[in-house]
């Protein structure tokens, strides 16, 4: 069996299929295995999710997924994680780390899995062709030939290209009969035109972010959001960033409402807003707003509500209602999703319909398999992209043919 691959899901196959008795040879192109996993959860790699559900993966067959994840719920993998040697934690929302928090003993106890089971790995190899023969499959490569009957392909994504992600396994995939969604970049930071941001480059806050595309609302996300240089980062914006980029490829001209005080309604800010305006003490609207407001989005803040310079003594109710609308409404129009190299995942990848949910063989090639990021499903932020790493890897590490 050859694995094209050395991430979560080839090498979870590759132990799968050699503990099942099969000898098993990987090929990776970096020089090294596990180099995204290395910097997952920002070196303490979350590994999972407790709370697995379909819903929070994204795929043009959304049955295939439900299918794939059927009796794969965590407890499969945590067991498979257990017997490497690792113990896991659970933290908010889920989210699942080895306990001792370091990303590179989960790689470490992954490879040392392989070469106890005389796994064949083979680093700083890249794939340049991959032929249908009579026999199975042969494969050209940057160390030679390589041939085997049953061929895996866990080459992941164009994602993180600096960690080797690419779209060329994906490529070659297509010449062997398959259909190829474009991939875009997702899980990533936005980008925009404008250039009031700017001026709040580096503020992080509490936000609610709404997407508008033609007019029209599409999605909302709530959740850390942080000011750029470029545009706009942070866990809301990450999670809004998938839709964002179809969109954009759908050419649909792309907008974000900010709530920067989503804890509040628009009558309790109102409320509040009118409760601190002290005419004895008449603060300046700047400082007036400062209590409530990061001092790099006042002017910003007081600039689109189109509030001079004054004092809170000059509030009148219809100047506390446009500032009331701006805290709420703040508009900043989305140019692009930042690329490949600043993106965690991709969507896109091979089209999931030409593949067995089951058994992860191809329906067009008989005794070819794929598992991981390089299928057209991709995971929402939290530990799900892992899972159906270890999932799909494991299933297609078992090579059923029935």
């Amino acid at each position: 069996m050859l694995i094209v691959g050395a991430g979560a899901a080839g090498l979870a196959a590759g132990i799968t299929a050699a503990r099942g008795g099969k000898k098993v040879t990987i090929l990776e192109a970096n020089d090294a295995p596990g180099k995204k996993i290395l910097v997952s959860g920002n070196g303490r790699c979350n590994i999972g999710n407790r709370r697995i559900d379909p819903r929070r993966y994204h795929s043009t067959d959304p049955a295939f997924v439900e299918a794939v994840l059927n009796s794969y719920d965590t407890s499969v993998i945590q067991r498979f994680l257990e017997s490497l040697g690792l113990v896991l934690e659970e933290e908010e929302a889920g989210k699942l780390f080895p306990l001792g928090r370091k990303a590179s003993t989960v790689v470490r106890l992954l490879t040392a899995e392989c070469q106890r089971l005389n796994v064949e790995l083979v680093t700083a190899c890249r794939v340049t062709a991959i032929q249908k023969t009579a026999e199975g499959f042969r494969l050209e490569t940057t160390q030679g030939v390589y041939a085997a009957q049953k061929l895996l392909l866990a080459a992941g994504s164009p994602a993180a290209p600096q960690l080797g992600g690419s779209n060329g396994i994906m490529l070659l995939a297509r010449g062997l009969g398959h259909t190829l969604i474009p991939p875009r970049p997702a899980l990533a930071a936005l980008e925009s035109e404008a250039s009031w941001f700017r001026r709040a480059a580096g503020v992080k806050l509490p936000a609610r972010i709404t997407l508008r595309t033609d007019g029209e609302e599409r999605a909302q996300r709530e959740g850390d959001l942080l000011f750029t240089d470029y545009g706009v980062s942070g866990l809301a914006v990450l999670d809004i960033s998938r839709e964002v980029s179809l969109r954009l490829a759908a050419w649909e001209s792309c907008e974000l409402n900010i709530d920067l005080l989503p804890r509040l309604s628009r009558e309790k800010l109102e409320h509040l807003l009118l409760g601190r305006i002290d005419a004895e003490r008449n603060l300046p609207l700047v400082l007036w707003l400062e209590g409530i407001l990061h001092p790099k989005l006042v002017p910003i803040i007081l600039e689109r509500a189109k509030l001079g310079a004054g004092s809170e003594a000059s509030l009148h109710r219809k100047a506390l209602k446009k500032l009331v609308y701006t805290l709420k409404h703040l508009t900043l129009p989305v140019s692009a999703v930042r690329d490949f190299r600043y993106a965690e995942v991709a969507t896109g990848g091979i089209d999931v319909r030409d593949v067995n949910p089951r058994t992860m063989e191809s329906l067009k090639t008989p005794g070819l398999y794929f598992a991981g990021e390089i299928l057209d499903v991709d995971g929402d932020r939290g530990g799900f992209n892992f899972h159906w790493a270890w999932t799909t890897g494991m299933k297609a590490g078992m090579m059923d043919d029935g």
